[in-house]
């Protein structure tokens, strides 16, 4: 079993989930249950999937977990997209956090493939 805390990727999705929460906390209220909601819940699954999967560090778990991770980075792209598009965010809030999940995209992309080499070494 790997200690999550020692990944980067971790480490930088959970920067990422806490800035999503900062910014989330400036939406309009009426998005409390809608858009703030949804997009908490997918900024937060990317680090708690990487968590996981490093728990279940056997066979193919961890490479599972990883895409279900890039899954929700990709979710949280958009739905920082559509949080600019509603005008919650303004353009310079959204491209740093824009900047922000795709720096967890690429790192969670790069430890997919190796991952996934390192399974087929197997």
């Amino acid at each position: 079993m790997k200690d999550f805390r020692q990944l980067q990727v971790w480490e930088k999705a959970h920067k990422v989930t806490l800035m999503i929460y900062r910014l989330t906390a400036e939406f309009a209220i009426q998005e409390r249950y809608g858009l703030t909601s949804q997009v908490r819940r997918a900024s937060a699954s990317i680090a708690a999937n990487i968590a996981e999967g490093c728990g279940r560090n056997i066979g193919g778990d961890f490479h599972r977990f990883l895409a279900t991770a890039m899954g929700s980075a990709v979710e949280v792209e958009y739905f920082m997209l559509l949080a600019r598009d509603l005008e919650f965010l303004d353009d310079a809030t959204y491209k740093v956090a824009e900047r922000g999940v795709l720096e967890v995209q690429r790192m969670l992309g790069s430890r997919i493939r190796k991952v996934g080499t390192e399974r087929m070494r197997r």
